[in-house]
This record gives structure tokens, sequence and C-alpha cells, in this order.
């Protein structure tokens, strides 16, 4: 019985080193990417034929349905059919928007959708809409993501591979333990390799523990991956009418920039911007999303800021005041733009001790 747990000790070892060398590579591919800002989630019941419009984040696919997480953390579950319309929205003068395919709906996609609750609490849509800004950011993600998955699938597939030839080893070990015991001279023999074993044991058992350990640190980071931390958050303000950063916001913004660690990855930039209560709801838009824009502008000509790095900018007009619009100093506060730098939590578990400020964070890198 002895030798028979030693053998399986020995063929533990190896099957160790063999998960080891996949974990570590798989970690070695994921540790590229990151993001997030992470809240309470809760799953959405839609009533049968009730009518709804929600707008969010798809964070799971599977054949025709798709998850949305909205940003307040609701996630519902929504059903393609043969008469969903699938609209791209494409921005500029002489383009129209063009219809699109279900297959276009991936993960990390922002889209709009309408329809009908069925009477399994699910959104039946009669209408999909999404940004083709939006479409590439997601296309771009899912690329990323995808061979990560993909490599931990194998290293689970080799471990299940790995036990079925040891349940095997382990019958055959049986096998010639009985042969063994009917050798009483060797019994000697065979205390002495039983105490090897137990030291080999306690090694292999060591190492396997390890192992373990970081299969389940790179589980997480997948896991995280459709999660969002805000590393920073700051606003710069613009005067009465324009959309021109002054001297002030852009001090704000280089200083900024330069807190932000130079070696942080799978990150990503929010720029939003708003405006007072004064004027047409249509030119407060317009006016708000200049606003976001300048700051982009600035980021990418001052900074070299990656344009890959940023969300879809969005103006929000008058809507979200964060003072009253009735002063002038609440006016003066609303005219603004928000900045948020987001981290991907999936990515961004590396050590805090490889991380240095020695150069411009936002420059461009792979």
């Amino acid at each position: 019985m002895r030798m028979s747990n030693t053998r399986i000790q020995l063929i533990g070892v190896a099957l160790v080193l063999a998960l080891s060398g996949a974990v570590f590579a798989q970690d070695g591919n994921a540790s590229g990417q990151q993001p997030g800002a992470s809240s309470a989630t809760q799953t959405r019941t839609v009533a049968n034929g009730q009518k709804l419009k929600i707008e969010g984040i798809v964070i799971r696919r599977a054949g025709d349905t798709f998850t949305l997480r909205g940003s307040n953390g609701t996630e519902t579950e929504v059903v393609l059919t043969a008469k969903t319309r699938i609209k791209t929205e494409r921005k500029g003068l002489f383009r129209v928007d063009k219809d699109s395919g279900a297959s276009e709906i991936v993960r990390g996609l922002r889209l709009k959708a309408e329809g009908t609750g069925n009477s399994d609490g699910r959104l039946v849509a009669k209408e999909v809409r999404f940004d083709e800004q939006d479409l590439r950011t997601a296309q771009s993600l899912e690329s990323r993501v995808d061979p990560v998955e993909n490599q931990a699938k194998s290293t689970e597939a080799l471990a299940q591979s790995n036990e079925k030839r040891i349940d095997t080893a382990e019958q055959r070990i049986d096998v010639s333990e009985q042969n063994a015991q009917r050798l009483a001279g060797q019994v000697e023999e065979l205390s002495v390799v039983a105490d090897s074993a137990g030291t080999a044991a306690k090694n292999a058992q060591t190492t396997a523990d390890q192992a373990q350990s970081t299969a389940d640190v790179a589980n997480q980071r997948i896991n995280a991956l459709d999660d969002y931390d805000v590393l920073k958050t700051f606003t710069v303000h613009f005067k009465s009418g324009s959309a021109v950063l002054s001297a002030a916001a852009k001090t704000q913004l280089d200083e900024a920039v330069s807190d932000i660690n130079e070696n942080l990855k799978g990150w990503l930039v929010v720029v939003e911007g708003y405006a007072d209560s004064r004027g047409n709801t249509a030119n407060n838009r317009s006016l708000s999303e200049r606003r976001a824009n300048a700051v982009i502008n600035y980021l990418v000509t001052k900074h070299d800021l990656p344009i890959r790095r940023v969300v879809q900018p969005f103006g929000y007009g008058s809507l979200d005041p964060i003072a009253t619009n009735t002063s002038r100093s609440g006016r003066s506060l609303n005219r603004r733009a928000e900045i948020t730098v987001l981290v991907n939590q999936g990515i961004s578990s590396q050590s805090g001790s490889q991380r240095t400020a020695s150069e411009d964070p936002l420059s461009r890198r792979p």
C-alpha cells in the first residue's frame, strides 16, 4: 500500500508541474488588459406584456439572448427574434443609420433596447440600436478577452484529462501492490520506500496548493473583466456659452494626468459634458458635447492619450445639475465636464510594487 501511495504522489508531482505551466501562461496572457466600477447587481423581471426601453452594456451573450446591465447595476435578459430590428447609428451629415445583424451584439457593447416582456420575465426586443463607435470598442474588447477565456478552458480540459490518467494509474498500482505483498522478503525494503513516499507526498501537496491558488486568482481575474473600478474623478468648468478650456482648466487636467501611475493597465477614460439650464435643450446638448470633446482633444494633443482608451464622449445638456440653476454661482458649477478614469478589475490585479511613475501615464503603449 505504501508503494502505491508513492507512485500516486510521483504522478501527482508531474501533474502539478504541467498544470502550473498552463496556469502561469494563462495568467501572463490575462495581465495585459483590465477595467472596473462594480456595484451591487440585481436581475430585472419584466412583466408579461409590459413595454420597456432600457440602455446599458452587454455583459453576456448566449444564442438569441443577451444580458444587459444598466448604469444602476440592474441586469435584464433580452431575447432576439426574427422580427427584431437591429440598427447601427452613424454620425455625420451624409451618413445614415444602417441595418445590422445579431452577430454584432457582443459583450462590452453599449446599446438601447425596446420591447415587451414575455411570460418568462424576459424582454422580447422589438428594436435594438447602438452607436458605430461603441461597436468598434466592444469588438476590440472581445478580441482581447476571448484568448484568455480559451486558455482557461484549455487548462481545465488538461486537468480533467490528467485526472483520468491518474485513475488508470491507480488501478494498475493496485494490481502491482497485490503482487508485491506475496513477496514477504521485501517487506522491510517497501517500508523504507513508503517513508520516502511520505516526504514526496508532502512536497507534492505543497506544490499542488500553490498551483490551485494561482488558478483561483486567474479565474477571479477572468470573471472580473466585465467590472470596472473608479480610479479617479475630476471636473473642469467653462464660461457661459463656451466650450473652450481656460488656462486654469488646462492646468487642472495636467495635474490630474501626472497623478496617474504610468504602468496602469486596462484603463479607460470617460468624459461627460454638462451645461446650465439657460438656453434651449438642443443647444445645451450640443454645447455640453463640445465641452466633452474639448477635454478629449486636449488630452490627445497635449498628453498623447490613445483614442482606444476613450469611451464614447457624451453631452448631457442641462441634465444632472450639481448645483441650483437659479443663482449665478450654481450655474457656474453646472457648466462643466467630468472626467472619470476607470480600471478593469480583471486586469488591474498586478502588484503595486511593480508600478513606477517615471513617465507620462497617458502616453501611447501597447
